[in-house]
């Protein structure tokens, strides 16, 4: 059984679990066992909690949700007050919180999921518990607007996207404004993008300019992805390398995770060149996680 295969089974039938019990079961030492578990999460096979249990966050599955309950001892003593009252409401509207819960509900990602309504002309937020069903969602939001004598008319409810959730402090109308203005840049980015030609030749170019010997050579997908086994040279004599190079604008922690495999695989260090930037998260991860390898920004 491939080890994603044998992690992805421990998880359904022990779930959620913290990256050490991981590391015990598949027996690899925690590092791979947290890049194997990033990547399966990066691809949509698992799940990862906001919640931390020391500093560590849980996997889990599809489906186990309700499980994360069980580690709600965990969560600050405002954090547990704001989680108790949902859980018994279900449906708490965010205008009608105080500062300090509307600021702390942002914070229980696990348990606070946003909603969108948009009633006679108004966009409001409320907030659903996670394991209220939609349907139930807007039935009770609609007695809240309406009152207990509900016309047929019926508010036009929408779960917010993962973009949303990431919302901290900032109002989400503010969050909502700052992503249209986002994919306005992107949209006026598109047309400077480099010609198909020109990725292989920015990568080819590096390696000459640097004495670099290319020993084997895979194009995953064309002007996007290329694997290498280079040869640096240094004062020790020539180093080989895994190199992964990937024309990509943004860089998430899954891109990182999946290269440090390939390069534990193949029992070489690793050196990623890419076209773009680094995900905060990706950061955090290469700094603590992947501090051997080496990142390359190729213009």
């Amino acid at each position: 059984m491939d080890v994603r295969e044998k992690i992805i089974a421990f998880i359904k039938i022990r779930g959620p679990v913290l990256p050490v019990q991981v590391s015990k079961e598949i027996k690899l030492d925690i590092l791979m066992s947290s890049a194997y578990l990033s990547e399966l999460v990066s691809n949509k096979k698992l799940k990862i909690s906001y919640l931390k249990i020391g500093g560590s966050p849980l996997y889990y599955a599809q489906g186990q949700e309700a499980k994360l309950q069980n580690f709600t001892s965990n969560l600050h003593e405002k954090e547990k007050r704001i989680y108790e009252l949902l859980s018994q409401k279900k449906i708490l509207r965010d205008n009608e919180l105080e500062p300090l819960s509307r600021a702390t509900i942002r914070q229980i990602k696990d348990f606070a999921v946003p909603l969108q309504v948009n009633y006679q002309g108004n966009v409001e937020v409320f907030w659903k518990w996670h394991l209220l069903p939609t349907e139930e969602a807007e039935k009770e939001i609609k007695l809240i607007l309406k009152g207990p004598e509900v016309a047929e008319e019926k508010p036009a409810v929408s779960q917010e996207k993962e973009e949303i959730k990431e919302i901290k402090k900032e109002p989400i109308e503010k969050e909502e404004k700052k992503e249209i203005t986002e994919k306005k840049k992107e949209k006026i980015k598109k047309p400077q993008l480099q010609k198909p030609s020109n990725f292989i030749n920015q990568v080819t170019d590096y390696f000459n300019k640097n004495k670099i010997e290319i020993i084997e050579k895979n194009e995953l997908r064309k002007n996007s992805e290329i694997d290498f086994i280079i040869k640096v040279p240094s004062s020790v004599g020539d180093l080989t390398y895994f190199c992964k190079a990937k024309n990509k604008k943004k860089i998430n922690d899954g891109d990182l995770s999946s290269t440090f495999i390939q390069s534990q695989s193949k029992k070489l260090p690793v050196l990623f060149m890419t076209t773009g930037e680094l995900t905060k998260k990706a950061k955090e991860m290469l700094e603590k996680e992947f501090k051997g390898m080496q990142i390359k920004k190729i213009e």
